[in-house]
């Protein structure tokens, strides 16, 4: 097990937002809250490209896309906190605060805010791949975007270590060795940051003291994957701050993150799997997918493989190991989105005969999208904090594809990591009669729409829609981008029109490298 793999399995365990994320792709004033009640104007001056909202002063400032020398045009201010909150006067981090302004010429006071997931992952940097979900909101709000603590340009926490190449064979968690690299990460961070100050609870408290400095607007909170926590701990700290609430793939307050991957990712490779058994040319071409897949787990477990392929961007040739514990991440990773899922009773039969590089070389463009966690520690901070006492080994996940491995992992990890504190109540069930709509997709391997069903009891002004045959981050996705504006703008989730969704289904299963059969 190589040193990168240290966080990047810790990145796999976290909530992985970053693969569904990229899917995320009105009318008047509810006139509910005086628009003075709901926060100050923005102050522009004549001639001038800045502006001032509250205390901040805000100046024109481009936003970077990943892969790509295209930016996203923002405004951005200056904006400091205390590390430890509870010892203001100590060490100060600067937060990266963006601001995307709204198209209408006099936009609601109150302040859309993305909350972006991971753990670990940066508003600022997931934003331009999502924009379009945020499009429709953006005719009437403007939209706030802040780097959490440890995360992006935040202060992040992140390990920079030499990588050595993993072994082919490698078949077993070296524990050992990932607890001495985690305590280098430590030893590594501790020079400039205490990585006990990096938790939700923590995040929650900038936020809010984010929200005085604009002038105490209230806030339309965007919370996706981990970032529906972050929203969930807001709401029960600060609930004169929530306007509404979106909670797109959500996890429950009572939910200990990585608990439940194994059979999460189980129940939701069945499921799709289930739908090839039910498509003439599916089940002809490809049998059980579920049953091969296993067979192949099995098979690599016993040889593991070395894939040659060409780099997509290089066209270098480069060897990939492939083992068991690799096979799991690399179907986990498909598993997120429809399109890359209908791929895998194809790569499943192609590995099963020797062709093992289409597998593999389509998660290499899948794993781009985590690459803005690898190397992140901040997760480490949130879940040691907050989860690790109740990661258990569970006995009926020992024979499931991703097994005990991850749970074994963040327990040895947390035994070195300092752990930061937690209200008591932080595990508690969100309880509000604020305005709030939960999204789930159906196949979500992550968060399943069990966890939105569980949070929606405690809302009576809340609602979920499930889309039928999606994944994980399903905000994008054909007319939810509508649907959401619609409710941030008239606050009323059980009356909303949510026919369209009807329109939703799986994608069928590519029968050849060319598409789905006819």
């Amino acid at each position: 097990m190589n040193r990168r793999n240290l966080l990047q399995i810790a990145v796999a365990v976290a909530f992985l937002a970053v693969v569904g994320a990229r899917e995320w792709s009105k009318s008047r004033e509810s006139g509910r809250t005086p628009a003075a009640a709901q926060g100050p104007a923005i102050v522009q001056k004549k001639g001038e490209r800045g502006f001032r909202l509250g205390s901040l002063a805000f100046e024109p400032c481009e936003l970077a896309q990943r892969n790509t020398a295209a930016t996203t045009a923002a405004f951005c201010a200056p904006f400091q906190v205390p590390e430890n909150w509870d010892r203001p006067d100590g060490r100060k981090i600067d937060l990266h605060l963006a601001l995307i302004r709204s198209e209408a010429p006099a936009p609601a006071r109150d302040l859309a805010v993305l909350l972006a997931g991971g753990p670990g992952q940066a508003a600022t940097e997931s934003y331009p791949r999502v924009a379009g979900a945020f499009a429709p909101i953006l005719r009437h709000r403007n939209l706030v975007l802040m780097d959490q603590r440890g995360t992006g340009a935040s202060h992040p926490l992140e390990c920079k270590q030499d990588l050595d190449e993993e072994a082919p064979s490698a078949q077993a968690l070296d524990l050992a060795r990932m607890r001495a690299d985690t305590q280098a990460c430590l030893e590594q961070l501790s020079a400039t940051s205490d990585p006990a100050q990096y938790t939700t609870s923590a995040a929650v408290r900038d936020l809010e003291a984010l929200r005085q400095a604009l002038g105490a607007p209230q806030f339309d909170l965007v919370g996706v994957s981990y970032g529906t926590r972050v929203a969930q701990q807001y709401l029960m700290r600060h609930p004169d701050g929530v306007r509404s609430i979106v909670l797109d793939s959500p996890v429950p307050n009572e939910e200990m993150l990585g608990s439940q991957f194994a059979a999460n990712l189980d129940a939701s490779l069945k499921a799709q799997f289930a739908a090839c058994g039910k498509t003439p040319a599916c089940a002809k071409a490809f049998g059980d997918p579920y049953a091969s897949l296993y067979r192949l787990r099995d098979q690599l477990a016993a040889r593991p493989e070395e894939v040659s392929l060409r780099d997509p961007r290089t066209y270098a040739t480069d060897k990939k190991p492939l083992g068991a514990l690799r096979l799991a991440g690399l179907v986990r990773l498909f598993a997120y989105a429809p399109e890359t899922s209908a791929l895998l009773p194809l790569v499943i039969d192609r590995a099963l005969k020797g062709d093992f590089a289409p597998m593999v070389g389509q998660s290499e463009f899948i794993a781009q999208e985590m690459s803005d966690l690898t190397g992140n520690a901040m997760q480490l901070s949130v879940i040691c904090a907050e989860d690790a006492e109740g990661l258990v080994e569970r006995p009926q996940d020992a024979g499931l594809l991703l097994g005990d491995a991850f749970v074994r992992v963040l327990r040895e990890q947390c035994a070195v990591w300092p752990r930061g504190s937690r209200p008591a109540d932080f595990h508690a069930p969100a309880k509000s009669d604020k305005p709030v709509l939960i999204l789930s997709g159906e196949f979500d391997p992550v968060t399943p729409p069990r966890y939105g069903e569980a949070i929606v009891k405690g809302l009576s002004n809340g609602r979920q829609l499930v889309a039928a045959g999606q994944g994980h981050s399903v905000m994008g996705r054909g007319c939810l981008p509508k649907l959401v504006a619609r409710f941030v703008e008239d606050l009323d989730a059980k009356n909303l029109d949510a026919g369209c969704i009807a329109d939703f289904g799986p994608t069928p299963a590519f029968i050849d490298f060319n598409g789905a059969g006819p």
